[in-house]
């Protein structure tokens, strides 16, 4: 089967066969199998890709779990960024290698079809890359958590922000899929509510290395902001023929709607200087993240982590604990339940609480690129510009249309 193929047990046998302690004893097959589904070779492999192994890696050990006698065994796999490859390796995953949750998956094509396969299955699905908030909408499911940001919270801090400072007309460049669609509808939906104007939207294919064409379209439409509705290497490659086009000379500002540590590092400072953006986390805010990104980033080629990295950390750490508690970790809606019974707490994202809509509310953060002589070490990369709430951060629980907050 196309793409099960991919699947590498990474032998990342997070806690190594101990004498059975009680927690052990009392889950499916004496193991709690993690695996992360993930971007392994295209666009978003910076990002997420084998960095989300080695957070996920880091949650179990930080979290004690040989030392407790739970073992907790990791494998992973690329979904290609293929909704018929990832749903095809999350059946297998939960019918034969008695994967018991899935975390990651950037790629929100993908993660709604793991979404539903995890629903019919009866597993746990952890979502730390994907964006569309349809995954806490009318796509919600008692089986999901929806970790560290979306479209909706992009929209909100990004779009708003910019409104607010005179970015009134827009014209987006939208990756043709589920989460380009998503961060599109979002954003468009703030411009709009406050008082603002779409002059039209282009889509472009996923991956795409050319946007040329897509770019004239956006001059000619004469809009103050051109929204960039896409992430990863997409970004990346809109944000350099832009500036090759003198989008920014002309009069025009560029607004990354979702814009990640490693696009900054691989456009440099002079190229992304001034984006203005939002994200969940940032490695550089306080002693912990630091002390993370320094064990972190020897593992990963020397990538600094991202807000997906972080997400992975925090939604496995939270995951753990759940099991502890619970002594079971066959009853995927079970596990999730108790997950969202729990208020959430790690050294990553701090406190924080899961609504019954799956969604994991805490602080985002809207953030400025440096300007070169700025940055003072190597990825420092963002200044502060404010905090938003989590009270703020994401879209109110009766305004997203899921069926579990409906009585």
């Amino acid at each position: 089967m196309r793409g099960v193929k991919s699947v590498k047990a990474l032998g990342l046998a997070a806690a190594v066969a101990l004498a059975a302690g009680t927690a052990q004893a009392q889950v499916s097959d004496g193991v709690i199998k993690i695996g992360v589904l993930t971007d392994m070779s295209s666009l978003y492999t910076d990002l997420a890709g084998a960095g989300s192994v080695v957070a996920a890696k880091m949650a179990v050990e930080d979290f004690g779990a040989a030392a407790k006698g739970m073992k907790v065994e990791i494998v992973s796999a690329d979904h290609q960024n293929k909704p018929d490859v990832g749903s095809a390796i999350a059946r297998q995953w939960y019918d034969a290698d008695k994967v018991d949750v899935i975390v990651d998956v950037p790629n929100s094509g993908v993660a709604l079809a793991v979404n539903e396969v995890t629903r019919e299955k009866n597993k746990v699905f952890l979502v730390s890359g994907a964006a569309s908030s349809a995954l806490t909408g009318d796509k919600c499911s008692p089986n999901t958590i929806h970790w560290t940001y979306d479209t909706w919270a992009l929209a909100n801090g990004t779009g708003r922000a910019i409104v607010k400072t005179g970015g009134d007309t827009w014209f987006f460049i939208t990756a043709d899929y589920a989460f380009g669609h998503q961060l599109e509808a979002d954003t468009s939906a703030v411009v709009k509510e406050m008082g603002g104007k779409v002059l039209g939207a282009v889509r472009a294919p996923l991956n795409t290395p050319d946007f040329s064409s897509f770019l004239l379209q956006a001059q000619a439409s004469k809009a103050k902001i051109v929204g960039l509705a896409n992430a990863g290497g997409d970004t990346v490659n809109s944000i350099k023929q832009a500036s090759e086009f003198g989008i920014v000379k002309g009069g025009q500002n560029l607004a990354g709607l979702l814009v990640f540590l490693t696009d900054v590092h691989s456009l440099g400072l002079p190229v992304a200087q001034g984006l203005i953006f939002t994200e969940a986390w940032y490695w550089d805010m306080n002693d912990a993240n630091r002390a993370f990104a320094a064990k972190f980033a020897p593992q990963d080629k020397g990538i600094h982590p991202t807000m997906i990295h972080a997400g992975v950390y925090s939604a496995v750490t939270h995951y753990l604990k759940a099991i502890e508690q619970a002594k079971n970790d066959t009853d995927g809606k079970a596990v999730v339940a108790k997950m969202k019974s729990m208020p959430t707490d790690d050294k990553l994202f701090g406190k924080g609480t899961i609504r019954a809509d799956g969604r994991h509310i805490h602080d985002m953060y809207l953030f400025e690129v440096k300007k070169p002589d700025e940055s003072k070490k190597p990825w420092d990369y963002y200044k502060l510009r404010a905090t938003i709430p989590a009270a703020e951060a994401f879209r109110p629980v009766d305004k997203g249309n899921c069926p579990l907050t409906k009585s």
